[in-house]
């Protein structure tokens, strides 16, 4: 039988989200704070040929900046305020949430300090995204010497600051869509980057359709692919494995209370969509990196060596593919490890008098979550590979066009999931609105009575 919040749920309408203006304004304010973030996408850094640099970009558009620049809008295509995006930050947030288990200090602050243990962890967190955005930046305004008008001191500080300023602003205003908007604001961030670009990348499949450079069918095939890709991400985002929770009874007073169960749910897919973005900033960073150096005026002799092997870690190579895999399976349990701790989940199960039905508590407990999330992991790792690599075999064995990736594989995973989860998170206001309204009416009527 439904519960009543899954009841008031079916019953949210159109009707409801009239009535709900705080949820209008945080729909309100989130657009806003994505429409400056596209604008800033825009907006150049001072003192580069944009000719050049588009040549240069054309170059490398394969590597790690054809992947960055899908996460950032077309900002890096650009070179503009926001081409570092939140990647940054994102990579701050990791690194802290690993020292987490760690690092003693910074545990005890996760396990022992509360809200205020959290604020001193984001405030790390925001720390270490300063610092790895100054390194970035100095690695990019190095790069881009060979495109500035005036190449130079000037120049590397300049560009230093602006990408640097660029993240710090973006950090802040995720931060700010997550406690005035709805949803993850940096999800949301990276989600109206990818949504920007695909529009583009489709309409480039259906020219390339009229002008006969692409089969009909492969288009057709490609449509029926991202669409089939969508369904079964939303299948797999929505599984999970729920674990049945015993609380016993207890007297209390003159009357016996407890007794309930309850459920744990453990996603399939715990790690979300951090794997695939990992993997294949690992993979394409070398290549990139040899690629810019080989196009300077004295490249190393040592690159005549090491480019040949590096070709085998392109787009559509079998060296490629099987990395990439490795990688993703990798990160699925790294992460995964990360951000469910079996241990303290047992412990929090037993501090609360809660039970798993058959199971001793505390560290037998503990084992078999892990058993069950090592199961689910392996289930999640292979779901996301295979999503991953699909549109890679599509171009390798299918002569698909170059633009198909953006149909499948890390795109359309952090789109479907970002956009369930921000509904979600409205139909999350709209209920606690309903029980809102709820409460009013019961008041109202008790002081009639």
């Amino acid at each position: 039988m439904a519960s009543a919040a899954e009841q008031l749920a079916a019953n949210i309408n159109f009707g409801a989200f009239q009535k709900a203006t705080e949820l209008q304004k945080r729909i309100g304010f989130t657009l806003i704070a994505l429409i400056i973030y596209r604008l800033g996408t825009y907006i150049p850094i001072p003192g580069i040929d944009a000719a050049q640099y588009a040549a240069s970009f054309q170059q490398n558009s394969q590597g790690i900046l054809g992947l960055f620049n899908m996460f950032s809008g077309g900002a890096v295509e650009r070179m503009a305020i926001f081409a570092l995006n939140v990647m940054p930050y994102i990579s701050a947030s990791i690194i802290v949430q690993l020292l987490q288990t760690v690092y003693p200090p910074w545990e005890k602050l996760k396990k022992e300090g509360g809200e205020a243990g959290r604020k001193q962890l984001n405030q790390y967190t925001r720390y270490l995204t300063v610092a790895l955005a100054l390194v970035q930046s100095f690695g990019t305004a190095m790069g881009m010497q060979a495109v500035a008008y005036e190449p130079g001191l000037f120049f590397i500080v300049s560009t230093v600051v602006t990408l640097t300023g660029g993240t710090m602003f973006l950090m802040w205003l995720g931060e700010q869509i997550t406690s005035r908007g709805v949803g993850n604001g940096i999800s949301l961030l990276i989600f109206a980057g990818i949504v920007a670009v695909l529009p583009r990348s489709v309409w480039q499949l259906f020219q390339q359709a009229q002008v006969g450079s692409v089969p009909g069918w492969h288009l057709g095939l490609l449509v029926l692919m991202a669409a089939a890709v969508i369904l079964f991400i939303v299948f797999m985002e929505r599984s999970q494995r729920r674990l049945l929770i015993q609380y016993p009874k207890r007297q209390q007073g003159n009357r016996m209370v407890g007794g309930e169960s309850s459920f744990l749910p453990l996603k399939v897919n715990t790690s979300g969509v951090i794997p695939p973005i990992f993997a294949s900033s690992l993979l394409l960073l070398p290549t990139t990196v040899i690629t810019m150096m080989a196009s300077q005026q004295n490249p190393p002799e040592w690159m005549q060596t090491v480019q040949p092997l590096l070709t085998q870690l392109q787009h559509g190579q079998p060296l490629f593919m099987a990395l990439y895999a490795a990688l993703i399976i990798f990160f699925c349990f790294f992460y995964t490890s990360i951000v469910f701790n079996p241990e303290e989940t047992a412990e929090n199960l037993r501090k609360y008098g809660g039970f798993m039905p058959g199971i001793r508590p505390g560290k037998r407990t503990a084992e078999y979550l892990d058993f069950v999330l090592t199961r689910l992991t392996v289930v999640g790792a292979a779901y996301i590979t295979a999503v991953c690599l699909l549109p890679e075999l599509m171009v390798s064995f299918l002569n698909a066009p170059q633009n198909a990736r953006s149909l499948g594989g890390t795109s359309i995973l952090i789109v479907v999931s970002v956009t369930m989860d921000t509904v979600a998170q409205i139909q999350s206001h709209l209920l606690a609105h309903q029980y809102e309204g709820l409460i009013k009416k019961s008041k109202l009527r008790g002081g009639k009575r």
